[in-house]
């Protein structure tokens, strides 16, 4: 993969991380809304098994854009 690929991957784990940090963030202070358009609604355990998800999505989002940081800084050496 070059350096361009690794970007895209990079974009793509901050996007993720953008968006399932804000999701469960308003989770928290919102537990009965349906957040990202209740896409999500099918996780056992209701509020606390969505905020898990999303937390844990969020968070491989930051190890995925971390990761192709890493390596795109590689390449381009």
């Amino acid at each position: 993969m070059g350096k361009g690929g690794y970007l895209g991957v990079q974009i793509f784990g901050m996007v993720a991380v953008a968006i399932f940090g804000q999701a469960a963030i308003r989770s928290l202070f919102d537990h009965s809304a349906t957040q990202l358009w209740g896409a999500f609604d099918w996780v056992p355990g209701a509020w606390s098994g969505r905020l898990i998800v999303f937390l844990l999505l969020a968070a491989v989002g930051v190890v995925l854009a971390g990761w192709a940081h890493d390596r795109g800084k590689r390449v381009s050496r």
